[in-house]
Parts: C-alpha cells; sequence; structure tokens
C-alpha cells in the first residue's frame, strides 16, 4: 500500500484507527424539532416509533415531481433552481408521514463545480465532456467554494429549513470521493469501472491525490449544508462495493473516514449524525462503525438482524427494504416491513429505509402502504 494511502492493512483484515466523535450521548436534541426522531435513532435514543424516510423519496415516481421536472426543462436545471429544488424537496412530506427531508440534489454536484461539463442523457444517466484520466488532469482540479460555486445547493438548503419550519430533520449530503472519482475517470455511470480501476494498480499515487483533493471538498460542502440549517448529514459511497476488501480500505473507507475527522463532532453547539453507505459494503460493517459515524446505511443484501448483532450499540442501523418489494402488493409491503422489524428487533437504533432509490415505476399509493405498516407495526418495538 503506497505511503500516501491513509488506510492501513493488516493480515488480511481492514485495520482502522477507531474514531467516535459522536460518542454515546445526546445527540442534536437542542434544535428546535417538532419531530426529532431521526435524530433520537441516530443516537440510539428511545423513541416512541421506528423513524421512517426514503432515498430518493423526491423524484419520478411522484407525479408532481414530474411536473416541476417538465417545468424546469432538465434535471440539472431544476437541481440548480433554489426555489424549484426546494419545492420538490417538500412534496413527499406533503403526501406522506415521513420523519426527514433530504435536499433535493445530485451527488455529482462537486465535480461539476470543478468545470469538468456534467451532462444527463435520457436512458444513459450523468456523462462528463472532460473526464479525468492523466496526473495533469488532477493538477487542474481545485476545491470548489461552496457560497459560491454550489452556492444553488445551500440556498436550497436554507430555503427547506424555512419551509419544513421544525417539522422533522433535513438531511444534507454528498457523494464519496471514491464515487465521485469513478464518474470522473470514467466519465460516465453504469460502467465497468477498468479505467480508474486500472489507474489504482497502476497510478496509485494519482488517484490518492484525486481522492485527497475530494475528501476536502466533501468536507467543505457538508460542511456548508450543516451551516445553513442540515440536521444529519450523510455520504452515498454508491460504488465503493465494487472494489476488493484491501482497495476498499485504501480508496474508500479511508477518505469517508477523513471526512469524518474533519468535520468534526460539534456545530454550534450541537452534534451532527453522519450516515455512510456503501451499496454492497455488507462485508466491511465494523470497519464502517470504526470510522466514527452515528449510522450505517444497509443496502438489502445485508441481514438486518445479522448486522445489528455485528456493530452492537457502536452505530444506528439505516435501511434495508428491496426497492422493488414496493412495486408488489399493499399487504407484501405490510409483511416485509413486519419482517425487517423483527429482524432487527427492540430498542432504538434503527432508521427504516430502502436499501437504494426509489424506483421510478412505485405507485406513490405503495410507498403509502410502506409508511402506514412502520407506524402501526414499529412501536410494538419500542416499549
Amino acid at each position: 500500500m503506497p505511503a500516501t494511502s491513509p488506510g492501513v492493512l493488516r493480515s488480511g483484515r481492514l485495520r482502522f484507527q477507531p474514531f467516535h466523535a459522536h460518542g454515546s450521548g445526546s445527540t442534536a436534541l437542542n434544535v428546535d424539532l417538532k419531530n426529532d426522531r431521526l435524530l433520537r435513532a441516530l443516537a440510539r435514543e428511545p423513541v416512541d416509533r421506528t423513524p421512517l424516510w426514503i432515498m430518493r423519496q423526491a423524484g419520478r415516481y411522484l407525479p408532481e415531481y414530474r411536473k416541476i421536472r417538465e417545468r424546469a426543462g432538465s434535471f440539472l436545471r431544476l437541481c440548480k433552481n433554489p426555489e424549484l429544488a426546494c419545492e420538490v424537496t417538500l412534496q413527499p412530506l406533503e403526501r406522506f408521514d415521513l420523519d426527514a427531508a433530504i435536499v433535493f440534489s445530485d451527488i455529482l454536484t462537486i465535480p461539476d463545480a470543478m468545470g469538468l461539463g456534467l451532462g444527463f442523457t435520457d436512458g444513459e444517466g450523468p456523462r462528463f465532456e472532460r473526464p479525468v484520466r492523466t496526473r495533469q488532469d488532477i493538477k487542474r482540479l481545485s476545491v470548489p467554494d461552496p457560497e459560491e460555486d454550489l452556492d444553488y445547493v445551500i440556498e436550497t438548503v436554507r430555503m427547506v429549513v424555512g419551509g419544513l419550519a421544525g417539522r422533522v430533520s433535513l438531511i444534507g449530503f454528498a457523494g464519496s470521493p471514491w464515487t465521485l472519482a469513478t464518474y470522473m475517470v470514467e466519465g460516465k455511470g453504469g460502467s465497468d469501472f477498468r479505467t480508474i480501476k486500472r489507474m489504482a494498480f497502476d497510478a496509485p499515487a494519482d488517484l490518492h491525490r484525486l481522492l485527497a483533493l475530494l475528501a476536502e471538498s466533501v468536507t467543505v460542502y457538508l460542511q456548508a449544508q450543516r451551516a445553513a440549517g442540515a440536521h444529519a448529514l450523510m455520504v452515498f459511497d454508491t460504488w465503493g462495493g465494487v472494489l476488493s476488501g484491501h482497495q476498499y480500505a485504501e480508496f474508500s473507507l479511508a477518505y469517508m473516514q477523513r471526512i469524518l475527522l474533519n468535520l468534526g463532532a460539534d456545530y454550534q453547539g450541537r452534534s451532527v449524525p453522519v450516515i455512510l453507505f456503501t451499496k454492497g459494503g455488507g462485508n466491511w460493517l465494523e470497519e464502517i462503525a470504526d470510522t466514527g459515524c452515528s449510522g450505517i446505511g444497509l443496502d438489502w443484501t445485508v441481514d438486518l438482524g445479522v448486522a445489528r448483532s455485528r456493530v452492537g450499540e457502536r452505530v444506528a442501523l439505516q435501511g434495508n427494504m428491496d426497492p422493488v418489494v414496493l412495486e408488489a402488493a399493499p399487504e407484501r409491503i405490510r409483511q416485509e416491513v413486519a419482517w425487517l422489524l423483527e429482524c432487527y428487533g427492540c430498542g432504538s437504533g434503527h432508521v427504516f429505509n430502502l436499501g437504494h432509490g426509489i424506483s421510478p415505476h412505485v405507485d406513490p399509493s405503495r410507498v403509502a402502504a410502506l409508511v402506514d405498516a412502520v407506524h402501526e407495526l414499529s412501536p410494538a418495538y419500542h416499549r
């Protein structure tokens, strides 16, 4: 492993210096929220029922979202219009009794602000006009200023905080350095990751330079969202699971831990919890918990009860229903909710969610069935 790597690998296992920034004490309960279930659950504190939110809850499955998207003209224009982005952030809360909002944005805002020419093509996903392939490409990059280069996101956060008026918690987010790097180097999504993996094998020092720059960029971006009013933060490591164990330690997890260390535990006297979500990261739950995050997002391939036994009381767990279940009948959705609640068992520390983003094909009535089931069935696990 190169000397520039911030992670350490010994005896075939991932090894990190444990960082417990958030401890076991109270979380951000001094903020003026009418519903603080999410924050309490992330601190493993008592709640009356399991909190629920849905990844990509503001999106294409809602007809009201599609109308706003059409008015904006494109997905990227919608992201960059704070008034419209605020509106779609709040839309699912008007339909469903959810316990959190998540700011409507995209994980690729940081590389877009670096000048790589982001575009979205229907059916093909994101593409960059100027991918990052060489050492010189990396050297030309700089850390975006959130209040200038990403001001539309920060303004959206401020507007959503005002629109929520303390109704529920607001989650800010960013992509992980590794995940951002995959898009930047490959130039697109949905690839076999051959180009960035070749860089990891043949030019690791160059990749570490890119990841370090991205870790700094993500840190200041999340700090700005926190300062604008976000109550919790989430890092989406969408492509960490494509790496082998020692590469995950070196190129993905170590940089997320660096972000946590640089964020710090407190802001203006309140603790701001951070959730780490690595899709396909079920092999490394103990190591993710050692980073000092407040919660771990789980995809649907991980048994929730086994995950709880592995991490103990160190972190909360978020997840992890297969999103496709929402295309089933309401009674089948209810059965799956019951199963997952039973898998986790009694006590706090569980945030109900999907194991990945909601599909655009889902009927909103199925989401209502999910919300109703969590509300009706989860109180029995919190007596």
